[in-house]
């Protein structure tokens, strides 16, 4: 792997002439050998004055106890010397031996420092390199013009030197994000596990620990589903462990009812879809992940809005009746039988105002500003459902089951939605139901 060549003056050519390339031959190989003679020396000093500003800088020593720092700043002189005094303009420009520098961004990658410190470091070895080449350049007469090329040809070496040290970061950038992930992974896979052999708590936190992550009282697990395969991942910040690798990503978010912590996750996910489950204590997350993976079915299904994140909170009614889809059906055989030999339509208008006198438990006029119809035809309807059910429409227990399997088969779509409460005032608990007046139908 080569480093990013540096400007070494360039071929006179025509009107345009290097200053450097004019300098006598004997001049530039006496400047070379001074130069290459303190080599030594001028690494040991700015290894020195890099250990004074930067004392967290780790010495790594090679098989012959040398440092390595000095080894690869000694190296990048005199590739950089032996270059200017051999340079054959036409061949290419001086290279430095990537091993060193890598390793030293690599280092920093590891360490968990940024690269700022390490160009800072790169840049004084550079400034005390010149100081010593600018010396040098006086005690042979290196006209001024050739020195100024010199020190634009030593900037543009260093920004080899820094690229090197670039690639050495990112590889141990790479590695260590490789590692969190696989860490978190099993971290989630023991979290959403069904069953857990023993004490769970320990393990928990050991895993936790290994990836900095602080264990909440409470989680809410995501399943979401992939907008396209080259999908960008979403931005949910650090505390909220996210595993991409599955169809179906998942996500465990914790404290999910902080304050602001939703709306946090909507702007995140803008451009996903799936689903939140309900909050739970942490040992519990299954069963979070069971209700957003039901909830992900519904979506799937277009039973439930497609095309956004949900919150399981926010839509219980639906994941309550559309979930035990054999038994509902089967106890809506039995309770609707009395439709059977109505109609569709007939039946369907009955079975529309019949949930609406259950949900209003109010008269005519109640149940008709409730469907959109005069109070006429709801008491019409309404005797006919008595002569349908007979007594069994006072019922309790039987009344209880009919508004069970109306108001699923109205969330299938199956009958209308006029007037229905929306799903946020089920979920919570409000909406007509709980205003419901004790007025008994006429």
């Amino acid at each position: 792997m080569s480093a990013h060549p540096a400007t070494v003056p360039p071929p006179a050519t025509g009107a345009s002439r290097s200053a450097w390339h004019e300098v006598p031959r004997l001049q530039v190989r006496r400047f070379a050998a001074i130069a290459k003679a303190e080599a030594p020396e001028l690494a040991e000093e700015i290894l020195r004055e890099i250990r004074r500003e930067h004392p967290h800088l780790p010495l790594v020593l090679d098989e012959s106890g040398e440092p390595m720092a000095l080894v690869g700043i000694r190296r990048a002189i005199e590739v950089f010397v032996q270059h200017l005094e051999h340079a054959d303009y036409s061949t290419g420009r001086p290279t430095v031996p990537p091993g060193v520098f890598q390793d030293f961004g690599r280092g920093e990658g590891l360490n968990g420092r940024t690269l700022d410190s390490l160009q800072a470091i790169y840049r004084m070895g550079v400034r005390l390199a010149w100081r010593r080449f600018a010396d040098i350049g006086q005690r042979v007469q290196i006209p001024p013009p050739a020195m100024y090329e010199l020190v634009d040809a030593g900037y543009e070496y260093l920004d080899g030197l820094v690229d090197q040290s670039v690639r050495g970061y990112a590889e141990a950038a790479a590695r260590q994000a490789g590692e969190r992930l696989r860490l978190q992974r099993r971290l989630m896979e023991l979290l959403l596990a069904e069953r857990h052999r023993g004490d769970v708590a320990d393990a928990l936190a050991e895993r936790a620990a290994r990836i900095g992550w602080h264990l909440p009282d409470k989680v809410a697990v995501g399943v979401l589903l992939r907008p396209a395969r080259e999908a960008v991942a979403p931005a949910v910040g650090q505390g909220v462990l996210l595993d991409l690798e599955g169809e179906q990503p998942r996500m465990v978010v914790p404290e999910p009812d902080a304050a602001g912590r939703q709306e946090l996750l909507q702007r995140a996910l803008t451009g996903w879809a799936g689903a939140i489950g309900p909050p739970v204590p942490l040992t519990d997350a299954a069963k979070s992940l069971r209700w957003a993976e039901a909830a992900v079915r519904l979506m799937e299904r277009r039973l439930l809005p497609a095309g956004e994140v949900l919150f399981c909170t926010e839509h219980t009614e639906a994941l309550v009746l559309l979930q035990p889809e054999e038994l509902l059906d089967d106890l809506a055989l039995r309770c609707l039988a009395p439709l059977a030999h109505c109609g569709p339509a007939h039946a369907r208008r009955l079975a529309e105002t019949l949930l609406a006198w259950l949900e209003t438990r109010g008269g005519a006029p109640e149940v008709a500003e409730r469907l959109g119809v005069h109070p006429q035809t709801v008491r019409y309807r309404l005797r006919q459902i008595r002569e349908l059910w007979g007594d069994e429409i006072d019922d309790p227990d039987r009344r209880f089951e009919l508004e069970l399997v109306l108001r699923a088969q109205r969330l299938r779509g199956e009958i209308g939605q006029s007037g229905a409460p929306s799903r946020r005032a089920a979920a919570s608990g409000g909406g007509a139901r709980s205003r419901r007046p004790t007025t008994r139908p006429r």
